[in-house]
């Protein structure tokens, strides 16, 4: 691992991910045709404006890391744990996320449109603050006790899953699917108007004479 002197921040800025463990590090800058990791453990980092046309990430070890700004292609993420991680900005289109434990992890201003979230299990918070998850897909997850917050929706499918105490004020649930799935989550009042209309459709229902 090539590594240059402590910058402004007191991270240690890296030349590479590489593989093993990294801990109280700075990566940024890059543009790469392709990221593959495996077995990796990131702690105490940050990870700015990386771009790669695809990239895939198994069985890593995540914890206190920022994404800001990054744009990764095709991104295949299994396995693994990400736990007080960040991801801020970032460009994430048609990302698959599969059996991975997260626990308060925050997507800010993401976009994850396309996006599949496969087995994704909750053990502590996880938000998506102003994102957007056009289409994006839920199956199989534990998503108790997370909120989504000004999100776009838009024929997002949540699938068969855990959802109790997850917040979804402040979101159009009008054209989500899968509406029968989300039990004893948290809504505003008018949001119960919106869930009756996307379950409508779902269902095909048809009000002759309308």
């Amino acid at each position: 691992m090539c590594s240059s002197d402590l910058g402004d921040t007191g991270l240690e800025r890296v030349r590479s991910l590489g593989s093993g463990s990294l801990s109280g590090f700075e990566f940024g800058g890059a543009s790469l045709r392709e990221v593959d990791l495996k077995n990796v453990t990131w702690q105490q980092g940050t990870i700015r404006a990386l771009r790669a046309e695809r990239a895939g990430l198994t069985a890593l070890d995540v914890r206190s890391v920022e994404f800001t700004g990054c744009e990764l292609g095709s991104l295949r993420w299994s396995r693994g744990k990400l736990a007080r991680t960040r991801f801020d900005a970032c460009k994430l289109l048609g990302a698959r996320f599969a059996d991975l434990t997260t626990s308060s992890v925050v997507f800010t201003g993401c976009k994850l449109d396309y996006a599949v979230f496969d087995q994704v299990r909750a053990s502590g918070p996880v938000l998506f603050v102003r994102c957007s998850l056009r289409e994006a897909v839920f199956t199989g997850c534990n998503l108790a006790g997370c909120l989504f917050d000004e999100c776009d929706l838009s024929a997002a499918e949540f699938g068969p899953g855990h959802y109790r105490g997850c917040d979804l004020r402040g979101n159009d649930l009008s054209a989500i699917s899968g509406a029968h799935h989300l039990k004893n989550i948290v809504l505003d009042q008018v949001q119960a108007l919106q869930l009756a209309e996307a379950l409508v459709a779902e269902l095909g229902v048809t009000f002759p004479g309308g």
